[in-house]
């Protein structure tokens, strides 16, 4: 079982069920959606745009996938991401935008956001305690030949190569897309989104996602709303 402390929009944040209808898969609950044709990309190719991302569900990652550290339990690092939600202040990024990372489409901040960069670095510090150092085979999956020598750093000491000043916030949308699909898909997720990405997006909780099995789809454990009167939901 592994464990991974992400943001996502409320449940019923209007950016959040658009996502999980466009990626077929509700992270709350975990509730399937057929797909659904946008822009010239009929229901199949949707599907198989986004299967990778359906997985992991409409998310950002701060603290990536980690199984909990001996000593740890689930029950202490609910409370753990408690306490930091609650000591946390809530802020906005001003606006999102579609873009493509490394073959796949994402929503990327439309400007730099120094506060976000702060947070996802409390993320990944304050909650390495709970992590489990990565086995030899986890460390393989992250192919370190292709990282930067400083990206190796990071997987070796925080478990994840893409953090602090390697950090970038993006919520997936699709696998990687070929060069001469882009167009097509990149329109097809724009019509699904519509409007939604003229309002800013709060950043106003943390969720913590849980792989029950190795391979299987990741779920909202628990959803952890910042500031002082901050409330737990279970989902």
């Amino acid at each position: 079982m592994r464990y991974a402390i992400y943001f996502t929009p409320p449940h019923d944040d209007p950016l959040c069920r658009i996502a999980a209808g466009w990626l077929g898969r509700d992270a709350f609950g975990g509730a399937l959606t057929p797909a659904k044709a946008f822009g010239e990309l009929p229901a199949s190719e949707v599907a198989f745009h986004t299967a990778a991302a359906r997985r992991y569900g409409f998310h950002a990652t701060l603290k990536a996938p980690f199984r909990l550290a001996d000593g740890t339990s689930e029950t202490a690092l609910i409370d753990a991401v408690d306490a930091f939600a609650a000591d946390a202040v809530p802020f906005d990024i001003p606006r999102l935008k579609l873009a493509q990372l490394d073959g796949f489409f994402a929503l990327v901040p439309a400007e730099p956001r120094p506060e976000l960069q702060t947070f996802a670095g409390d993320v990944v510090t304050v909650f390495e305690p709970f992590r489990a150092p990565l086995t030899d085979a986890e460390i393989a999956r992250r192919n370190p030949a292709a990282l930067s020598p400083q990206e190796c750093r990071y997987l070796n000491q925080w478990g994840y190569p893409y953090v602090f000043d390697a950090f970038r916030f993006h919520m997936t949308l699709s696998g990687r897309v070929a060069g001469e699909e882009a167009p097509r898909v990149r329109a097809a997720i724009e019509q699904c989104l519509g409007n939604v990405l003229d309002r800013p997006v709060p950043v106003e909780g943390l969720a913590i996602f849980v792989e029950p099995s190795a391979g299987g789809p990741f779920e909202v454990l628990s959803y952890h709303a910042l500031g002082k009167q901050a409330e737990r939901k279970t989902a």
